[in-house]
């Protein structure tokens, strides 16, 4: 069975508490686009796992696809092994929350190839287990998401009649670094109430914590982001930790000079 797990961005995204087991709380809204990971998973005599594309980092027992089968191998003792093989297309290290997408979607391949019962709720918690933002692609809907980012709230958002672009510049931004220079403070609006706003009305009103210090140690990616405004974006911003970067316009520009020297992506 082959499933294709998306991209999401983060619109807004304020850091408000350093929680007591080193976590942090947080507010954004997570919004699916698209750009897609190939997953394929088939029943073998052994797990395993192989991969294409861009090069995934670290070993292969750390990949979630491999911790989310053995998260269901204790409640589904018959659940039996498979082969897994993941096309990589979703940027790396990019705030996409690709690994995330990818672990999910297994987890829903998983319950429908082997018919284990799992409605949403329990997906979702299986998910949580594996990353703060997994869980957002159970639902894979635009949320409101708080707390620790695995806490969710349906928002009502719709950016379809809107070209996204996303541009991944030759940077990485690791969620260590991007941590180490917040600090958290509380809002006076949530992003929840903020993107209800016009899309014209964003680029005043809704930020992304991490910009200002990353933008520092990263001109690259404040390049970036200036650019996407010089050439008419309504909105722009880094999604999540970085290191990509995404414009919203009326209608899709023409972005040649960024694709000299970085990935672009159109009408996602």
């Amino acid at each position: 069975m082959i499933v294709f797990p998306n991209a999401k961005i983060n619109i807004g995204l304020n850091i408000t508490a350093r929680r007591p087991d080193g976590y942090h709380d947080l507010e954004t809204v997570f919004y699916p686009v698209k750009i897609y990971d190939v997953l394929e998973a088939v029943e073998s005599t052994e797990l395993s796992f192989e991969a294409s594309g861009l090069g995934i980092p670290g070993r292969e027992e750390d990949n979630l696809c491999i911790k989310g089968y053995h998260l269901l191998k204790r409640d589904f003792p018959n659940l039996p092994p498979v082969k897994i093989h993941l096309h990589k297309n979703i940027p790396i290290g990019a705030g996409l929350g690709g690994g995330s997408a990818d672990a999910a979607f297994f987890i829903k391949l998983m319950n429908q190839q082997f018919k284990l019962g799992l409605d949403e709720e329990a997906m979702m918690g299986y998910a949580r287990k594996l990353g703060a933002d997994c869980a957002f692609f159970i639902n894979n809907k635009p949320v409101y998401a708080f707390e620790k980012g695995d806490e969710f709230e349906p928002v009502n958002l719709d950016l379809s009649a809107y070209a996204i672009v996303l541009v991944m510049p030759d940077a990485h931004v690791s969620t260590a670094e991007a941590y180490r220079g917040v600090k958290p403070a509380q809002v006076n609006e949530t992003v929840y109430d903020l993107v209800k706003m016009p899309v014209t009305a964003w680029k005043r009103q809704i930020r992304n914590d991490f910009e200002a210090h990353i933008f520092n140690d990263h001109p690259v990616i404040r390049g970036v982001k200036a650019e996407l405004y010089e050439r008419g974006a309504l909105y722009a911003s880094m999604s999540g930790s970085g290191a990509s970067v995404f414009g919203i316009f009326e209608s899709t520009p023409i972005l040649q000079h960024l694709e000299e020297t970085c990935q672009v992506f159109y009408n996602m």
